[in-house]
């Protein structure tokens, strides 16, 4: 379906329009999370540049995976699938944004499916390391609205652009973990590709 696309060699990175920039309409949606929107949207008015700390749950769970894993599936998404919801990288990890319900299912998905941190004996434990599945009851820590430096430990990978963004539910996220757990076994003599030059093409998400 869609797929990731690799910016000109000599183009700038920040050339084409960029998904990593929240619309006013992505905010308002993630401020939706919260019991009082209209403050959150308030404290970002004042300081545009600060991370919060949204509730999940009711607007959107989120599957956080370790950076380089959660890059993967990202591109998996891209590659070979329907695309992705917003998705952020924090501190180190990649967050997902995933449909309500996602946290309390996608475990015992990978769990049948004996990808999960703890399978059976013989089984392909380890393949998927343990992913971090936050739902009602948790909250997460999410990038400010406005833009990042490329390579912020903090930022916006594909931003929320809309009042009512699709959201890959459980399914969707078992399928990319498990061929993102498949290509990291492939060995390649080629050095990874620049990761900062990917752009998501979401106008192309189904």
């Amino acid at each position: 379906m869609s797929s990731t696309r690799n910016a000109a060699p000599d183009a700038p990175l920040d050339a084409s329009p960029h998904v990593s920039d929240v619309t006013s309409d992505g905010a308002a949606w993630l401020a939706s999370a919260g019991a009082y929107p209209r403050s959150t949207l308030a404290h970002w008015e004042e300081r545009p540049e600060a991370p919060v700390v949204l509730p999940c749950g009711s607007a959107f769970d989120v599957v956080s995976a370790p950076a380089i894993f959660g890059r993967r599936m990202l591109d998996r998404m891209w590659d070979d699938g329907p695309g992705s919801g917003p998705v952020a990288e924090y501190r180190g990890r990649m967050l997902l944004f995933a449909a309500p319900g996602t946290a309390q299912r996608l475990p015992s998905l990978l769990a049948w499916e004996e990808w999960g941190a703890r399978g059976r004996a013989g089984g392909r434990t380890g393949a998927v390391p343990p992913l971090l599945c936050h739902g009602a009851g948790d909250a997460v820590t999410v990038p400010a609205p406005a833009g990042a430096a490329r390579r912020s430990a903090s930022r916006w990978l594909v931003a929320p652009d809309t009042r009512l963004p699709w959201l890959p539910g459980p399914e969707i996220m078992l399928w990319a973990a498990v061929r993102a757990a498949r290509a990291a076994v492939r060995i390649s003599i080629f050095p990874p590709a620049d990761q900062d030059a990917k752009v998501y093409d979401v106008s192309r998400r189904r």
